[in-house]
């Protein structure tokens, strides 16, 4: 069976929703990341790196969200979760790895930063993590969802950091109208609902 270490309303959320959209069979482990549990050597003997998500599976662990919505996705193919023609991958791979590479750390350094931001600094961060915010809106999000008309694993990827931008006050509507529809679309889907509840969270 499948184990995913998570922690509630973190990214780890995303491999979280692609588990409830194929139905699959998991087990759920919180690792509270205020609470530091995610360097205790317990979850350091899964994951060195001390981060979540990580995905136990009967091969061994999977770590990072662009690698286990793959492989969520092609091991549970009549979810359609992910486009079969190695372009339409490969386009999809592409909004994940810059999710995780450039919108995460961006926003994460405005909301998350220890100590917090303050002045300049915040000022200059968030410009920075609103133009990313910007380049989703007007060219990488195609609508209605991610990729376009076809559902996919990176709507749920997605959708953590524009609900993160909305609990911050940050997902203006005049400015991202594209955004705040797709993070409508994607919390009013059961699987979803699904998850934010299993988390503790509700649609925001």
């Amino acid at each position: 069976m499948l184990k995913l270490y998570y922690s509630p309303g973190a990214c780890a959320m995303a491999s979280h929703i692609a588990l409830e959209e194929t139905g699959a069979d998991y087990d759920l482990q919180k690792i509270d990341l205020r609470q530091g549990e995610q360097r205790t050597p317990e979850y350091l003997a899964i994951n060195p790196a001390g981060v979540t998500p990580a995905l136990a599976t009967e091969q061994g662990v999977i770590t990072q969200n662009v690698a286990i919505l793959a492989y969520v996705a092609q091991t549970h193919p009549q979810a359609g979760l992910a486009p079969t023609q190695a372009y339409a991958f490969a386009r999809m791979q592409a909004f994940n790895a810059w999710l995780a590479s450039s919108l995460h750390p961006a926003i994460g350094k405005v909301l998350f930063s220890r100590p917090p931001l303050e002045g300049a600094a915040r000022d200059e961060a968030l410009e920075q993590a609103l133009a990313k915010y910007d380049l989703a809106e007007q060219h990488l999000l195609v609508g209605p969802w991610a990729l376009g008309a076809d559902h996919s694993v990176t709507d749920g990827y997605l959708m953590v950091f524009t609900r993160w931008a909305r609990q911050a006050d940050l997902l203006d509507k005049a400015r991202f109208p594209g955004l705040n529809a797709h993070l409508d679309r994607v919390q009013s889907r059961p699987a979803v609902q699904r998850a934010l509840a299993l988390e503790g969270l509700s649609a925001i």
